[in-house]
């Protein structure tokens, strides 16, 4: 199997740094520091959007609720079920929105 293109020093770097951190508030300053206050935001809105749908709240709610558009939720929705398991991951951790755990 190939590399994963993605994967560069630079990119390992990066997830070094974020393993590395060891409050919210460290996470928070980087966040603030390598992120525009718009990325910050459309990756939080990503996170409620996956883990409204782990939850099964169905798109219309989620969009009211959230503000995202369809095309967003429907990736969302896709990386999810399809994805490389991060949100999964982050899910089982967190719970859903509702408080529920990742597997329902």
């Amino acid at each position: 199997m190939p590399a994963d293109p993605l994967r560069t020093p630079d990119v390992e770097s990066l997830l070094e740094a974020f393993a590395g951190l060891a409050s919210r508030d460290d996470v928070y300053a980087f966040l603030l520091d390598v992120c525009t206050t718009r990325e910050i935001h459309d990756m939080a809105q990503r996170l409620a959007v996956a883990r409204m749908l782990a939850a099964g709240v169905h798109y219309p709610e989620i969009q009211r609720s959230t503000g995202a558009s369809p095309t967003t939720i429907s990736r969302v929705s896709r990386c999810v079920n399809y994805g490389a398991g991060g949100y999964r991951t982050v899910i089982e951790r967190l719970g859903t929105i509702d408080g529920r755990g990742g597997d329902r």
